[in-house]
């Protein structure tokens, strides 16, 4: 995954800015002898958003760019005048994107929709000037209130392909070359398993110009959902689908059989996704004739089913015509809507995480900035004060 464009894990370091220190500056003029207290506020600190952006089909611009810093609020000043605020910072995510505590595994947020804004961490407020602080009976305060620390998080981000119809199978069940068959995409296609270690997204072109988008993960195998295989790490691809089209060769064994394996991995993995449309489609059927058809047919499980070669184009039409139908059924289209609004990610096991980061090359040590870096805010004497009560 190292040398491929396609990045969907990445963790990195952000941190949002400190508020500016309040000022407790005198009013000095000439001919006021007892100006009083004029100390403005300090400014807040940055925010760091997440932004979702269509342009972006992968997280490869912050393989590279992984410490995000927001600007610090300026200082107040005298005559009142308030800090400057800290530049906030946008980090730019494509849609489908899922945000994880690095360090416990807890879910954050979701952003799937383009320009959609998430405030991933809030910069510190500013302090307050001497001359909020300003009384009856204490005419001339000498103290202000520092501004907000930062707040820092390592996150991990993690890409779920948004598609119509997500392809589930075991290796060299035929995906790829489905895929390439129906799409002008060109995965990788070879005889041997695990061809695929990246999904690939297609456009299939129907009928009156119309289409919708098929993706192709790496296949999965007996023990994928407890992370045998490459299928944990892709898995969560297919959370995002509307439809699951089931493959399996013709030439099996026992194909319902198998079906219910593939099944079994995807509803431990996920129980939301058994809610999900399914279609199953026996692929390399060109070495089956009518007759072993029909004899199959009868112990297929009781899900819409089609026979299929993707070589000889045998099916493909058919199979193009039934996806259509399902996805723009009523109950596919009811279900997408409470998906949407209802998904539910669940916190990381910290164990997995670890398994995870460590597959995907992503524990490596980050450089921290040096203490020494920060000014020291405290270099003053300053009253507490209820934050709520004075902002």
């Amino acid at each position: 995954m190292a040398e491929s464009n396609f990045v969907d894990y990445v963790k990195i370091y952000c941190r949002s800015g400190k508020g500016g220190r309040g000022s407790m500056h005198m009013h000095r003029a000439k001919y006021v002898p007892n100006g009083g207290p004029d100390g403005g506020d300090g400014g807040r600190g940055g925010h760091v958003y997440l932004r979702g952006n269509r342009n972006y089909w992968t997280l490869l611009h912050l393989r590279y760019d992984r410490h995000v810093f927001a600007g610090h609020g300026g200082n107040g000043s005298k005559c009142r005048s308030t800090g400057k605020d800290g530049e906030d910072k946008y980090i730019e995510v494509p849609c489908g994107t899922v945000v994880y505590n690095a360090d416990t595994g807890e879910y954050i947020c979701d952003v799937t929709e383009h320009g959609q804004e998430v405030m991933l961490l809030k910069g510190g407020r500013g302090g307050l000037g001497n001359w909020n602080f300003r009384t009856a009976t204490n005419q001339a305060p000498r103290y202000a209130q520092p501004g907000e620390p930062m707040r820092e998080m390592m996150v991990i981000l993690e890409l779920k392909l948004l598609a119509d119809v997500g392809l589930v199978g075991f290796p060299n069940a035929g995906k790829s070359t489905l895929l390439s068959a129906v799409s002008s995409a060109r995965p990788k296609i070879a005889n041997y398993p695990f061809t695929t270690l990246e999904p690939s997204l297609g456009i299939v072109s129907y009928r009156d110009n119309q289409s919708f988008v098929m993706a192709d993960i790496p296949g999965i195998i007996e023990g994928a959902s407890e992370g045998k295989g490459l299928g944990l790490r892709f898995l969560r691809h297919i959370e995002r689908n509307s439809l699951l089209l089931f493959m399996v060769p013709g030439d099996t064994d026992d194909i319902k059989k198998e079906y219910e394996i593939l099944l079994n991995e995807v509803s431990t993995f996920n129980p939301e996704l058994m809610d999900k449309q399914r279609v199953l489609a026996i692929t390399k059927s060109d070495l089956l004739d009518e007759e072993l058809m029909e004899m199959l047919s009868e112990n297929l499980p009781d899900v819409p089913h089609v026979f299929i070669s993707s070589v000889t184009g045998m099916g493909i039409a058919k199979l193009k015509d039934l996806l259509w139908k399902e996805l723009n059924s009523e109950s596919n289209k009811l279900q997408a809507i409470t998906d949407q609004q209802n998904i539910v990610h669940k916190n990381k096991d910290i164990n997995i995480l670890r398994n995870e980061l460590k597959a995907m090359g992503e524990d490596e040590d980050f450089e921290f900035i040096d203490d020494a870096e920060i000014e020291d805010l405290d270099d003053f004497e300053y009253e507490e004060e209820d934050w709520d009560e004075q902002k």
